[in-house]
């Protein structure tokens, strides 16, 4: 099995609960085909997420390690790819910065780390297909490797989890 890190687009405007620390958007998006030749398929994330839950896949700045930025609160597949509900943590200043450029749209980039499971190489394409991915991490990045990923309602999204719960 081949050990590589998948980049992909945030939505954007990411979160508007102002001291919260909290955004939406999505880390992966299906049926695209990223920069590297990847596309990530329907379903891809499904084993992983009952493995793992939110809390165990880290959110770090950059895939840096030594970075964690904060964590996830939520995790989901819909119909356009994994949708990520996330709180970057306010009490570290790396933490303090990277919201504060999300709130001025200096930053917009999703990228995920993780372990490709199942694969087919589909030649009219000239792609693989990611069928099975073992998610280990969601990095805030600059430059993601999938472009065009967008979220849209991002504000009152992230308003409902933050002020009602999940929802």
């Amino acid at each position: 099995m081949q050990t590589r890190r998948e980049k992909n687009r945030l939505g954007q405007p990411l979160c508007a609960c102002p001291g919260s620390g909290v955004f939406v958007g999505y880390a992966s998006l299906f049926g695209r085909r990223d920069q590297a030749g990847d596309i990530v398929m329907p379903g891809a994330f499904t084993g992983s997420l009952k493995r793992r839950g939110p809390a165990d896949v880290r959110m770090l700045f950059q895939h840096d390690a030594a970075e964690p930025v904060g964590s996830w609160l939520e995790m989901r597949e819909t119909d356009k790819g994994l949708y990520v509900t996330g709180r970057l943590e306010r009490n570290v200043q790396r933490g303090r910065e990277l919201f504060a450029l999300l709130e001025s749209k200096g930053l917009d980039g999703l990228s995920i780390g993780f372990r490709t499971l199942k694969a087919r190489r589909d030649r009219g394409q000239a792609a693989r297909l990611i069928t099975e991915i073992d998610l280990w991490e969601i990095s805030l990045v600059t430059f993601p490797m999938l472009e065009g990923a967008r979220v849209s309602h991002v504000k009152a999204a992230a308003e409902k989890f933050f002020n009602h719960g999940k929802g």
